[in-house]
This record gives structure tokens, sequence and C-alpha cells, in this order.
């Protein structure tokens, strides 16, 4: 099979993961990149790890010869760009921004969004059109909680996640300086970060009642990753809390239930979530790890892209993680 693919906001990073994976991907073909700020301009000019691997340019003309469009641009520029620039019922949309992630929202014209965490929705997915592709905070916040979500189990869960510096976007502002971020953490949005709305969602289909999160993010002083650990009353044995874990994910590949400790550079630069379960006076405790780029952004597009078009789920995303 031989996949056309366009990318909206080429330039950025997730745009850029984007780019890294599909140029490798055996089923797929780039089409255009699109950037308002950098058309004409080389790929290698912005995304300079490229150099060798691509001549292609940035476009500001968005081409139609293709079988699937990804949107890597901000919050609410993906609905405006799909209201301003009319696209083939024919052609699948991955989108990678929050616009189209709850319910109410999950639509524009006749187009309407499945939200894509292939873990609980898999063969939704596989039936789709079009994708809405999930937040970083809420991919590993959620990988962790829907197997209790789905034995019933969840009360008050107190969550704390750290996150890199590329999870802000490639914009300046303060924080994101790197005099500001070294040696530096900072809690941000704390109990009213975005995500927790497309979470109580998902877990609210599973588990109607009960159900409380109380997250507090942080800002940490690396530029990729987030790691998450939630607390949870919990009444039985850490054996069958992780009899419960592997059973959910046994057959989920990139979901990865770990019985020793994870750590970060574990998940970086690769598209898994590592899963760690800690216990103790009545207390669950679940570790977390992403990549927030891949698994959290451009890495699970490409798996819901694979599964929307028939292909393997792991096609193109047996990525190294970094060791050292």
């Amino acid at each position: 099979m031989n996949i056309k693919a366009g990318i909206i906001g080429g330039a950025g990073y997730t745009g850029g993961e984007l780019l890294r994976i599909l140029l490798q991907h055996p089923a797929v073909e780039i089409t255009f990149v699109h950037s308002r700020s950098k058309a004409g301009e080389p790929i290698v000019s912005v995304h300079s790890d490229l150099l060798g691997d691509t001549e292609l340019r940035f476009t500001d003309i968005p081409g139609e010869d293709i079988n699937v469009l990804f949107l890597c641009v901000g919050h609410g520029e993906a609905r405006r760009f799909l209201a301003d620039n009319p696209i083939s019922a024919d052609v699948r949309v991955i989108d990678l921004s929050q616009d189209f992630r709850l319910a109410g929202k999950a639509a524009i014209g006749d187009r309407a969004f499945v939200y894509g965490l292939p873990e609980w929705q898999r063969d939704a997915i596989r039936q789709a059109r079009n994708i809405a592709n999930p937040g970083c905070f809420a991919t590993a916040i959620q990988l962790g909680l829907l197997p209790l979500a789905k034995a019933g189990l969840l009360g008050a869960v107190h969550t704390t996640g750290i996150t890199g510096s590329t999870g802000a976007g490639q914009g300046l502002s303060a924080t994101s300086h790197f005099s500001w971020r070294a040696n530096n953490i900072q809690a941000y949005k704390t109990l009213h970060h975005q995500h927790g709305a497309e979470i109580a969602q998902s877990v609210g289909h599973l588990q109607a009642e009960g159900f409380a999160l109380h997250f507090v993010p942080w800002r940490g002083d690396f530029a990729r990753g987030i790691f998450t650990s939630s607390t949870l009353d919990f009444k039985g044995t850490l054996a069958e809390a992780y009899q419960l874990y592997e059973a959910f994910y046994q057959d989920h590949p990139f979901t990865v239930v770990s019985r020793e400790p994870i750590h970060l550079k574990q998940a970086v630069n690769t598209n898994k979530c590592l899963l760690q379960l800690e216990a103790g006076g009545g207390r669950l405790v679940v570790h977390s790890a992403i990549d927030n780029l891949l698994k959290g952004a451009s890495g699970q597009a490409v798996q819901n892209m694979n599964l929307l078009f028939g292909l393997e789920e792991t096609m193109g995303l047996r990525l190294k993680s970094i060791a050292f």
C-alpha cells in the first residue's frame, strides 16, 4: 500500500517528529509539508537533523492528491483550517490539536472525529474516517487508569506529572528559555489542566460514577518526556493489580507493564507507554512514562494512521529509546 500523506504545520515540534517517522515508513509517501512561515524553504532549514533524508520544501498551498492529512497546528487552528480549506471527504484527517477531542465538539460539518487512544478505541479507530489524537498528559494518565476504570475500581485519584519543555511547543515564552528552565521546576495549571476533560470523558465510558481526578502538572528542566504518578485507594494486593494491568494490555504492543522501576529515558524517543505499580497501606500508585512528542503526539498519530488503513499497528514505529 502507498499512502499519500500531507502535513499542515510541518515546521513545529510535532510536525518535525511526524516527518521523521513518515520519511522512514514503508507504506507512506509524503506529498506536501505545509507551513505559512517557512513556505519555499527546504525542510532541512528547520529540521536540520533530516539533512540527507529529504529534499522536500515547505509550501503554503495544501496539496490535493493525498489519502491522509495530519493537522499539526495550534489549538483552535485545526477547526479554522478545515472551515477555510475544503478537504475531500475521501481524505482521512488526523488532528493533533485539542479541537475535536471532546464529544460535544468532535465534528465540523459532516466530518466527525473519533477519539484516537488505541488502547481504548482500537476497533472504533479502524472503522473511523477522522481521528482526534489525544493530548500528551491525557495519554500518559489514561493509560495508567484504564484497567482500573474497566474494573470499576476508581475513586479519587491524585496525580502529579512532569513534562519537558517541548510540551509547550516551539514558540518562545518566559518559561521556555534555557535560562529559566535549567535547574528549575514549576507547578502550573494546578487542578485545571485542559487534558482533564478528555481523561474524564474516556474514564466515564468505562466507569460511570465515582471517579475524580486531582491533577498537578509540573514543568521540568529537560527537553522531552512525561512521567506521571497517580495515587488512589485500592483494597487488593499488588499482585492482583499487576494481573489486572497485564491482562488489559496483553494485546497492545506499545503499552508495557513493568514489574521493575521505570524511568523516563526508557520511553523517550519511542512510541511506548511504560507502566509500573506500587502498593502499600491500602493505596496503589501507578507510574507512567511516555515521550510527549511520540506516544503523546506524532507517534500515536502514525499508530492511528496504521489502524485507519488496515496496516500492522506497529509499522514504522519500532523506535529506539535513549539508554544513556
